[in-house]
């Protein structure tokens, strides 16, 4: 009997070797003596020796980071990360009739055979190893996954090697690879591959696109990403500017869409232009009367408009007579016109330029206006001795409207030249001014 003490990989490991006669060799009733190797100590009801748990016995039985493993006969002391499976007490066989034949093998007839100790359990392999038999005897294997620490088989860390592309999960005997999140297991169980989320269903709820390891929503024109990232909101592009239409704009989903008031249409996308009725027959004027457009409506006016003393000469001139006493101290003629201007209107601004159409040679020609200004919106400007033009002096706002009456006093010396002869006509001018500043 003796104690052997063999160091390996820097591991102590103690280890009690047994005499086979301690064990299993027969005592005869004669026998009285209890006496057992190292390691062992004897067990009257069983009336064998039995291996004595030194991890228990021994205080501190292994130093520093190392952990004790009971043995048979001795013990282990081991890294505390080592898997060890211990083994459990060797059964006790009764006693074998002498054998003939080497170790290994067992008589029959009379040849001798090979034992398969692996398959009659007759082995001293640690339930973490592999036995495999061989002619006259058999050896202890670690099976994959594991390495050969002493007799124990100990997990290797196949971590620490870096087999997988992301994260290494070490388990008994083997390990597994784990993928961020957006990849996925290539086929070789190791490597990594992106994940195109868009085509498993991402929850994007209108535009996805796939990037590496993860994905991105977008949204249409006329929307917007929410704070979750996935949904998409309408954009009310209404609320953002007062000059995206002319007059009013109309929020839709992904869009919006600018309207007119009645007597307007849509120019292009966002600008309104009047419509012309008096044009489109949209108007309701007889054949007794003109119709007149002006901005946002229409306006009907009779086709005779002159009163008397005056008679018409045409559509829109009166005249009155030299020979009626009553037109001594009226403008000899009155022409009618109509014009429609918009809402604050910059200011001053020319709106209408009077023209004289005869004009006596050396006369001298005053333009002034004789009536329909009593707040003095209008002013007149001439421009040379036949012309001059309105002048719109205040911003007016509408619907509103003017009945100007603007009249030309011509001065001629040489019809008479005692009293000079002085001669008028006017200009009957209808202003409209819209409700819109368009």
């Amino acid at each position: 009997m003796q104690g052997v003490c063999v160091p390996i990989l820097c591991v102590c490991i103690c280890v009690t070797v047994l005499l086979r006669s301690a064990i299993s060799q027969p005592r005869s009733e004669s026998d009285t003596y209890t006496e057992c190797t190292d390691g062992y100590h004897w067990d009257p009801q069983t009336e064998h020796c039995k291996d004595i748990n030194e991890c228990e016995t021994i205080p501190d039985a292994c130093k520093g980071e190392m952990k004790c493993f009971n043995h048979y006969g001795g013990y282990l002391c081991l890294p505390r990360s080592a898997s060890l499976i211990p083994a459990p007490e060797p059964p006790i066989t009764p006693a074998q009739p002498l054998n003939p034949c080497p170790l290994g093998y067992e008589p029959q007839g009379n040849s001798c055979v090979d034992i398969d100790e692996c398959e009659r359990h007759e082995h001293d392999c640690q339930p973490s190893q592999e036995c495999i038999n061989s002619v006259g005897a058999f050896t202890c294997q670690c099976p994959d996954g594991y390495r050969k620490v002493g007799t124990e088989c100990v997990d290797i860390d196949e971590c620490r090697y870096r087999y997988c592309q992301h994260r290494c999960v070490n388990v008994p005997g083997s390990f597994s690879c784990q993928c961020e999140p957006g990849f996925q297991l290539a086929g070789n169980n190791r490597s990594c591959i992106d994940v195109n989320e868009c085509e498993m269903g991402a929850p994007c709820s209108q535009r996805c696109y796939n990037t590496y390891g993860t994905f991105l929503c977008r949204c249409d024109q006329g929307y917007e990403l929410g704070p979750d990232g996935f949904e998409c909101k309408d954009i009310d592009e209404c609320s953002y500017s007062s000059y995206l239409c002319q007059y009013q704009c109309v929020n839709e989903p992904g869009k919006f869409s600018c309207v007119c008031p009645e007597g307007y249409r849509l120019l292009g996308t966002r600008m309104c232009q009047d419509i012309n009725e008096c044009e489109t027959g949209e108007h309701e004027c007889t054949e007794t009367q003109n119709c007149v457009n002006i901005h946002g409506r229409y306006q009907c006016v009779d086709k005779n408009s002159c009163q008397e003393p005056y008679i018409q000469v045409s559509d829109n001139r009166c005249v009155c007579p030299v020979s009626n006493p009553a037109c001594r101290e009226l403008p000899f003629s009155i022409v009618h016109r109509y014009m429609s201007i918009t809402s604050e209107r910059s200011v001053p601004s020319d709106i209408f330029q009077i023209q004289a159409t005869s004009v006596s040679a050396r006369a001298y020609n005053t333009f002034r206006i004789r009536s329909g200004d009593e707040n003095g919106d209008f002013y007149i400007r001439q421009i040379n001795n036949i012309s001059a033009m309105l002048v719109l002096a205040r911003a007016v706002s509408g619907p509103r409207e003017y009945t100007l009456e603007l009249e030309m006093v011509s001065i001629n010396p040489l019809v008479n030249y005692q009293n000079n002869y002085q001669t008028s006509s006017a200009l009957r001018l209808s202003i409209y001014v819209g409700p819109y500043t368009f």
